[in-house]
């Protein structure tokens, strides 16, 4: 399987799990204990899907560079 199909699946289980924390931490339903560990786990995976997103989007501003250099090279 490709690398960023990997990555994908991965950003998406991260995201949805980040989702049912926020729904759980809305509800307050739980421990105090039990939502202190939810809004742990949770702040981890904002930081994780922050540092996927900016990864992407340096690669894409890469790609975005490179096709500009190639098409300045090609009207020389």
């Amino acid at each position: 399987m490709a690398k960023t199909t990997v990555g994908m699946k991965n950003f998406e289980k991260s995201l949805n799990r980040l989702e049912e924390i926020v729904l759980k931490l809305e509800t307050g339903e739980s421990s105090l204990d039990e939502l202190l560990k939810l809004y742990e786990e949770g702040s981890k995976l904002v930081i994780d899907l922050k540092e996927n997103l900016d990864s992407a989007s340096a690669r894409l501003n890469e790609l975005a560079v490179l096709g500009h250099d190639e098409k300045d090279e090609a009207n020389i």
